[in-house]
């Protein structure tokens, strides 16, 4: 017979809770979209099902926004987009550079203003929702080789390459720099 469970709340670890949110927000997403799937294929009339999504959607018909259609921070906005970056820096600062960063050389440049940079605001999160993926327990034993393998340095490289979003930024601890980048066509209008 097995034991019953303590009347105790759950403790999480500070550090674990913005994963934590994060996977939750994901995963109640998820059930929303899986519900109004489930809904759509089990109406009974045809033509319910040649509806367009707007129609379908419980959201539309109240007159209320539909939530991101995508957890990629770039497709977010406003508080959502905030939200994640906060909890994205904090990943960063507490897990990634404490644990990958390495020395800062020519070679590999680093900014300390990264979230100012789109493209590694971009890299960085996308490098984030695999790490909550391949580190899960779903994931396997072989979940943080994969992230390592194919996440982590293939966006470690791309980040820091002297080419890369960050070749005008830190190449040196003792000298700290910052400079965006303009993107291919930023100054095109004339053209």
């Amino acid at each position: 017979m097995s034991e019953p469970l303590p009347d105790e709340p759950v403790r999480v670890a500070d550090h674990d809770l913005n994963d934590l949110v994060s996977t939750v927000n994901r995963l109640v997403t998820e059930a929303q979209r899986q519900g109004e799937t489930i809904a759509r294929l089990s109406g009974d009339d045809a033509e319910d099902e040649v509806e367009s999504p707007e129609a379908a959607s419980p959201a539309a018909e109240d007159g209320a926004p539909e939530g991101p259609s995508s957890v990629f921070i770039l497709a977010l906005a406003g508080a959502a987009y905030e939200e994640e970056l906060a909890a994205l820096e904090n990943w960063v600062k507490r897990l990634l550079l404490p644990v990958y960063g390495r020395e800062i050389t020519t070679g590999r440049p680093w900014c300390f203003q990264w979230s100012e940079h789109p493209e590694a605001i971009a890299r960085l999160h996308g490098l984030w929702l695999a790490w909550q993926q391949f580190t899960d327990t779903e994931a396997g034993l072989a979940g943080p080789s994969t992230w390592h393998r194919d996440h982590l340095d293939p966006t470690w490289l791309q980040l820091r390459a002297p080419d890369g979003p960050f070749g005008a930024c830190t190449t040196s601890p003792a000298r700290p720099s910052h400079r965006l980048l303009a993107a291919p066509g930023a100054g095109a209008e004339g053209i």
